[in-house]
């Protein structure tokens, strides 16, 4: 399991905060990471802590859960909530995708919007309009400043302001941890004033077997095109830790039979190739041998399937 991330940056150090020498005074909040698909949510979320928590790659609804990773020093703990992106619902998937959202919008002691720079801005203005009559502080966080010049960067800053109450706009770059300190520092500014949520060691809310689920989906994005890695869901249905590995078993759900054939490959191929890739991340993580099978099968609709759902870790559609 990675190790809690020691932060030099200490916002009570700055003179915008004053206490007297007694002063035991330690803040502590929620913050949500909300935008569209691909704007760098997970990115941002695991450049502030400093350790890979939400799997990323370049395809869209990379991220389908609620991911917490949390960030504690002597003075403050922030746990930030990296989110799916925002869509339209197509799925019952899609449907308990954007509950999740809701659920981050509601508990927010703070919220970071994250936009694009380099896409169109009324992608960004979807995510300002629908948190508009939220009444938690907003920060809009303007992402991969290192892809546009400045005169792109003006044109959005200029529309974003039209869109107020904001408590800031910050520019950054996830990728190149370009202003994340500064950014940080405008979040202590804004949580409360109460005790820590999460014992100080704390990285993560989510368990081992949850994170490994994620590293093998996270592969099956980057071999796979189209359709496949949309259509696909892991479980692991045998972990069995002996004294000189871990072996686990692997179940990936695909609706076609179509979909197992191109997962699997030419003579099992694929599945191997994308096998070896994963047990790689997995032996790293759990820092021991581990011994992975992977088998596939087909649910047809699982997408659709509230019981399936369920099993993979989604909530019920809500009305």
């Amino acid at each position: 399991m990675p190790k809690q991330v020691q932060h030099d940056f200490d916002p009570f150090e700055t003179a915008s905060f004053i206490f007297t020498s007694a002063s035991t005074v330690f803040k502590s909040g929620f913050i949500s990471i909300i935008g569209k698909p691909n704007a760098g949510k997970s990115s941002l979320m695991n450049a502030l802590l400093g350790e890979k928590l939400s799997i990323i790659t370049p395809k869209a609804q990379t991220t389908r859960h609620r991911i917490r990773g949390i960030i504690t020093t002597k003075k403050y703990q922030v746990v930030f909530s990296d989110t799916p992106g925002i869509i339209e619902t197509k799925y019952q998937l899609h449907q308990s995708m954007m509950n999740t959202v809701n659920e981050a919008l509601e508990d927010a002691d703070v919220l970071l919007l994250l936009s694009d720079l380099s896409k169109p801005f009324k992608e960004f203005e979807e995510v300002l309009n629908k948190t508009s009559t939220l009444k938690v502080p907003r920060i809009a966080v303007l992402n991969k400043i290192d892809l546009v010049n400045e005169k792109q960067l003006k044109s959005f800053q200029t529309e974003t302001e039209k869109h107020q109450p904001l408590k800031s706009i910050i520019a950054i770059s996830a990728v190149e941890q370009f202003h994340l300190d500064l950014l940080l520092k405008q979040i202590v500014d804004l949580i409360p004033q109460q005790p820590a949520f999460f014992p100080e060691d704390t990285l993560t809310d989510r368990s081992e077997r949850f994170f490994i689920t994620e590293m093998i989906r996270e592969k099956i994005f980057l071999q796979y095109q189209k359709e496949v890695p949309y259509s696909a869901e892991v479980a692991i249905v045998e972990w069995d830790d002996q004294k000189e590995l871990t072996k686990l078993r692997v179940e990936i759900a695909v609706e076609r039979e179509s979909q197992k054939g191109i997962l699997l490959g030419s003579k099992g191929s694929a599945i191997k190739q994308m096998g070896i890739a994963a047990r790689a991340d997995i032996e790293r993580f759990l820092e021991r041998k581990i011994y992975l099978e992977l088998t596939v099968k087909v649910k047809p609709g699982w997408r659709n399937d509230e019981r399936m759902l369920k099993y993979y870790g989604y909530d019920k559609k809500k009305n």
